[in-house]
């Protein structure tokens, strides 16, 4: 059976990683955007694609940062969406916006619906607390959620549909409607919850070079 982590399970490995260690974060989150980009590239079956990443400003923002990287090495038409201005990121996802700028990855305001045949939604991830989502996030998730349902845009969602709480498995609102999940070191509790099925769509598990047995064992 799959190890399933809750909320603090999770910080609390990533905690044991650059803690213990002394993995640096942005290579645990370099791990992620590589894994969740060949993902993304085995759900369309290696065509070309266009492909729009609509980013947030936290770590999940960062991953969409470094995966539309991948995403453009594996020959991809890649365009990027900022839900949060690239000028207001800090840390690891400011550094991985900085490498997409380099590279000369056009980073677009969020706006309308994100135009592509896949669509990576990168907005909120395993930290949101559920319930109502806040002003910019939750326009970032209705314009996705709009490109699927009037342009038949696949979307994958990077850890968790944005929106959907990782304990609990509530939708919050709004919540990103998912056909593919590619999610992180292990399933996430809340998953389990019928309430999530019809957000999360098909779901695959990638390494981010930690073992998600870690924190079980840490907490023995």
């Amino acid at each position: 059976m799959s190890l399933s982590l809750t909320r603090r399970q999770l910080q609390r490995l990533d905690q044991l990683a650059v803690e213990r260690l002394r993995v640096p974060s942005i290579v645990l989150m370099e791990n992620a955007a590589r894994n969740a980009a060949d993902a993304i590239d085995e759900h369309v079956r290696h065509h070309r694609c266009e492909v729009a990443v609509v980013c947030g400003g936290g770590n999940n923002g960062g991953d969409g940062y470094a995966i539309a990287r991948h995403l453009h090495r594996l020959g991809h038409l890649v365009t990027l969406h900022a839900a949060v201005l690239p000028a207001d990121l800090k840390g690891d996802a400011a550094t991985n916006c900085a490498i997409a700028q380099c590279l000369g990855l056009a980073i677009e305001p969020m706006s309308d619906a994100p135009q592509g045949q896949v669509i990576v939604d990168a907005v909120l991830g395993t930290g949101f607390p559920g319930g109502a989502v806040r002003p910019a996030a939750a326009a970032a998730i209705e314009a996705i959620n709009t490109a699927r349902d009037r342009l038949h845009a696949q979307v994958v969602a990077i850890d968790l549909p944005s929106g959907l709480d990782c304990d609990s498995g509530e939708p919050g609102w709004p919540t990103v409607v998912a056909d593919l999940t590619v999610t992180f070191a292990a399933l996430k509790v809340g998953f389990a919850n019928p309430a999530a099925q019809s957000y999360l769509g098909h779901v695959v598990v990638r390494d981010i070079g930690v073992l998600p047995e870690w924190v079980v064992m840490d907490e023995g």
